[in-house]
């Protein structure tokens, strides 16, 4: 029945988006006209000519109603001798019209009489459907029939493979219809040498889907071809281990630069001021909050501009932020310098109240924040499938942090936040007004802090306790790196992040970030300043 019901979704699928109304309603006519012969057919030579006029529409109606006879389920309703796809439901039959889909009432079996189909019949049908769909107008259905025919090769369909092949544009289904072919040659009654040569190029693919494919003509064959088809398999697992272990990085990668960016404002705060500053993580979150409310807007007034949308929520998330943590900052931060405990105790409290103002204003459960369509999808590399977001994350962390490294290193505002990091008392004896640096410092640290928040909405839910996932990890990649240094940031985020991967198939994602954390633990004892420390009077002292 759910095959039934899948090939009904498709059929409605396909009627309701139909560009031309009238043109559909004809083919559909003529489609039911040949359908009905169905009904009057007696022998199977008979069935097979009204298969292939069913075929001779070439409309993806034909494709389903094939499929419906090969499956057994259209009958002859003796009450009209009109052909009906049905359902069995009890001790009664749901009947629908097998091209419209449409309810035709109920009716008991002896009313019905099944349109009769042997082996042979059914898989000339599947030779005809397979024709049908190499030849669909939609790339994604071509891709669809490609894939099945790997899945269950059939060597008959050889001729159909090499002609949808000759004639196809898509480069991508081309190279699917390819693997197909030499998928079918496998199965098919060609001589040995030429098997060879096929098992060599399914070999040269070295894709996953092959791996199953080559198993199954193991277990059906014996001798030369078996001891080839076992040794391609083999150097195909080889070759996938070296892509799976490019695929971790990648992933690790992208791990680390979720990472960075939520630890690089935090690097800047920490490393100019030593506040330890436990409300950071909910800061991200305001970022992630301000990008749920610009995209709220933008489906309201202008649904147009939502692929514009992280782009418009950038600089508010960076103003926002930055504005709470300067508010911060000149409020209560100011007031504890040279006080560890009693700062770290103050940002867990503004954590707190942050995170009732988000669960008192939106409520306590997750936001949904869309993907922009250029960030939806993925793409191979090879045998590695790589997400856009991700791949935009990393690209975008990469660009924060040369943005960051350029303001600290060329800028006036820079060479000043520098100053108060390596000499405060020095600094200010020069002129330098180290609270208003500290300040503006603490601001940008939180205002990079927001954007964080925009990339993060594009992977992680959006929720109160958004900032309390990162918060721990960002304090482990600024100790590991070293407090204050930039470079140390990106080293120890990236870092952590390869290595996370790593041991995630072992240990679990907890556990392994167990032992990330018993690492740095063990690290700090020898190296206490992380791995990049900063020089100067004050911290040599």
């Amino acid at each position: 029945m759910a095959v039934f019901m899948t090939v009904l979704a498709l059929s409605i699928a396909s009627l309701q988006f139909t560009t031309v109304a009238n043109a559909q309603d004809s083919e559909n006519a003529e489609l039911s006209t040949i359908v009905a012969k169905l009904a009057n057919a007696k022998k199977f030579d008979q069935t097979i000519a009204i298969v292939k006029e069913i075929a001779a529409t070439g409309t993806p109606e034909a494709v389903i109603v094939l499929q419906l006879l090969t499956d057994g389920n259209l009958r002859t309703r003796k009450s009209d001798k009109l052909v009906y796809a049905v359902v069995k439901e009890g001790k009664l039959y749901n009947i629908f019209d097998p091209i419209t889909a449409e309810a035709k009432g109920q009716d008991q079996s002896k009313n019905l009489k099944k349109v009769r189909v042997n082996n042979k019949l059914r898989r000339q049908i599947r030779g005809i459907i397979g024709n049908l769909t190499l030849a669909a107008k939609d790339p994604d259905d071509r891709m669809s029939a490609a894939q099945t025919l790997i899945a269950n090769p059939d060597g008959n369909m050889v001729p159909a493979l090499e002609a949808a092949i000759a004639i196809e544009q898509d480069a991508n289904v081309k190279q699917k219809f390819e693997i197909a072919r030499l998928a079918s040659i496998l199965f098919s009654k060609q001589s040995d040498d030429i098997k060879r040569a096929a098992i060599d190029d399914i070999a040269a693919t070295g894709s996953r889907e092959v791996l199953a494919l080559l198993g199954k003509f193991t277990a059906q064959t014996e001798g030369d071809l078996k001891t080839k088809a076992e040794a391609a398999t083999a150097e195909i697992k080889s070759s996938l281990k070296l892509w799976d272990f490019g695929q971790t990085i990648l992933f690790g990668l992208s791990l680390g630069s979720i990472l960075l960016l939520a630890a690089i404002g935090l690097a800047i705060t920490f490393g100019v001021m030593g506040v330890i500053n436990m409300a950071h993580g909910e800061i991200v979150m305001l970022g992630a909050y301000t990008t749920f409310m610009v995209q709220e807007v933008i489906r309201g007034s202008a649904p147009w501009l939502l692929d514009w949308s992280l782009a418009i929520a950038l600089p508010l998330a960076f103003l926002i932020s930055g504005a709470v943590g300067m508010a911060m900052e000149r409020s209560i931060i100011r007031h504890l310098y040279g006080r560890p405990l009693e700062t770290l105790l103050a940002t867990w409290g503004v954590s707190l109240v942050l995170q009732q103002a988000v669960r008192t204003i939106f409520g306590p459960t997750n936001k949904e924040v869309s993907n922009p369509s250029w960030m939806s999808g993925a793409f191979e590399l090879g045998q590695m499938s790589i997400t856009w977001n991700r791949m935009y994350i990393v690209i975008f962390a990469l660009v924060v942090f040369a943005v960051l490294l350029w303001a600290l290193n060329k800028t006036s505002m820079g060479l000043q936040m520098r100053a108060v990091t390596q000499n405060r008392r020095m600094a200010s004896s020069m002129g330098i007004k180290t609270p208003w640096v500290d300040a503006l410092t603490f601001g940008l640290g939180s205002g990079i802090a927001g954007i964080a928040g925009v990339a993060l909405s594009q992977v992680d839910n959006v929720s109160p306790n958004l900032g309390q996932g990162y918060i721990i990890d960002s304090f482990m990649v600024v100790v590991f790196g070293g407090v204050g240094n930039l470079w140390g940031t990106l080293v120890g985020a990236l870092s952590l992040g390869i290595v996370n991967k790593f041991l995630e198939p072992y240990a679990g994602a907890v556990l392994g970030k167990v032992f990330v954390l018993v690492f740095i633990i063990l690290f700090i004892q020898k190296r206490p300043r992380g791995l990049f420390a900063l020089k100067g009077r004050s911290v040599d002292q």
